[in-house]
């Protein structure tokens, strides 16, 4: 530990009139921390796998979200131009900088424009993936980091998120010990933001508006796939499209 951090835990720890724990509470804390324990999870995560992918569907729309279910990340691409062309939007998207989104077949939509990195204050449209689909509240959770920059999130007034099934879990303790698994023990990724439908606020004379901290649009790609990979939860890289966690398309 660094010498100012120590400084600064001091300092707290002598306002709060704390001293250092003890070996004993210092074991229990480890122990804790090594093997955590889930909360009260609420029963409408709790379902068939099937039904929880149906729920995810169910609560994205909820929140002004819109979802299209696939059969295959292949088919990713026209969904995409669909969409575009649905909401009357220009066919360009920032796309994020992951082998499994590049293997997708992009050639095959000649008048869609896909451009690699970070999102800048031009892009309307983003493509990502995400880390985990939380069917409980329809959330998504994103892991940031080198295939997965943060401001594809939040800049873009639209994001497409592609997800598939084997990546939706029941409830917010399913995801966070998918996280934990994947990065190691005191490893986390710089950020993790849960994105519950468009952006939105009531601030403004009590009236929701979409769009103020973020995109005002969510559009969800869900790809049904055979079911929950273990794989992926054990071992796959964040926000993978795939539930083996290469960066190719999945075989």
């Amino acid at each position: 530990m660094s010498t100012s951090r120590q400084h600064i835990l001091g300092a707290l720890r002598r306002s709060l009139q704390r001293d250092q724990p003890s070996a004993e509470e210092r074991k229990q804390l480890e122990a804790r921390l090594a093997d955590p324990q889930a909360g009260l999870v609420p029963a409408r995560g709790q379902r068939p796998h099937a039904e929880q992918l149906d729920l995810m569907e169910e609560m994205l729309r909820e929140l002004a979200a819109t979802v299209v279910r696939l059969d295959d990340a292949d088919q990713v691409p026209q969904a995409v131009a669909d969409y575009l062309k649905g909401e009357n939007l220009p066919p360009q998207v920032r796309l994020a900088p992951r082998g499994d989104l590049r293997a997708l077949p992009w050639s095959d939509q000649p008048l869609l424009e896909v451009t690699e990195g970070p999102a800048r204050e031009p892009d309307t449209t983003a493509v990502t993936g995400a880390f985990a689909g939380i069917a409980e509240t329809g959330t998504l959770m994103m892991a940031s980091g080198p295939e997965a920059p943060i401001t594809l999130n939040f800049l873009p007034e639209n994001h497409i998120v592609v997800l598939r099934g084997s990546q939706v879990v029941g409830a917010y303790e399913e995801a966070w010990a998918q996280l934990r698994r994947r990065f190691g023990p005191g490893a986390m990724p710089r950020a993790v933001n849960m994105i519950t439908g468009p952006s939105r606020t009531g601030d403004i004379e009590q009236t929701i508006q979409l769009g103020a901290h973020g995109p005002r649009r969510l559009h969800v790609l869900l790809i049904d796939d055979a079911g929950p990979d273990e794989a992926a939860r054990s071992g796959a890289s964040p926000n993978s499209l795939n539930g083996d966690g290469s960066d190719g398309p999945q075989a």
